[in-house]
């Protein structure tokens, strides 16, 4: 995935070194700030794990870049770069969210497994889902490769557009998105094609 993030921002076909390169500046800006992990910890399981990512990503609202620059005035020329930061620092903290909720809805256990700082973003991801083996990195890699391509067509690309344009930051953005993607016409249809596949097995 840090290669087709680059690709998006670039342009450009990135090298296995500029790869490396996405890799650690995403380790670097993926910790979660503390009210942050104590909302999620303070959730019960009942709460439906699309809630919890919509809650824990307007919670990061807290720590936008963009928005302490917008009420500096900073000049709009400027906006994408303070943009750029908050999405950078979102990407890289979507797989602690998204462990944490899975830990605490299915797993119950205590604590995540620390990220590797020499590990890129799936192999970090399926760590702290407690899959520490090749092939199913390796599958990781290539399921978040392929959900890369979202354009504006459906309705949580739409919808990250349509509130980023009234310059809600990335975070609140992307947690509208989430919840347009919670819908089952649309990201919840996986959860019920998976209902549907295990009954059938029954």
């Amino acid at each position: 995935p840090e290669g087709v993030l680059f690709l998006l921002l670039t342009g450009q076909i990135p090298s296995p070194e500029q790869v490396k390169l996405v890799s650690k500046d995403l380790v670097a800006r993926a910790s979660l700030p503390n009210h942050v992990v104590t909302l999620l910890k303070n959730l019960p399981a009942s709460v439906h794990p699309m809630s919890q990512l919509v809650a824990a990503t307007a919670a990061l609202n807290s720590e936008s870049k963009f928005v302490a620059a917008y009420n500096k005035g900073v000049n709009k020329s400027l906006y994408w770069e303070h943009v750029y930061e908050d999405s950078m620092d979102l990407i890289a903290k979507l797989p602690i969210i998204a462990a944490t909720i899975f830990n605490n809805s299915f797993k119950k256990e205590k604590n995540l497994m620390p990220l590797d700082p020499d590990a890129d973003w799936s192999k970090n991801f399926a760590r702290m889902l407690g899959y520490d083996d090749a092939l199913f990195t390796e599958l990781m890699r290539l399921y978040l490769t392929i959900h890369c391509d979202h354009e504006g067509g459906n309705v949580s690309a739409h919808t990250c557009h349509l509130v980023g344009s009234a310059l809600s930051d990335p975070y609140l953005s992307f947690s509208a998105a989430m919840c347009g993607l919670a819908g089952p016409l649309h990201g919840l249809a996986n959860q019920e094609v998976l209902m549907w596949v295990m009954n059938l097995i029954k």
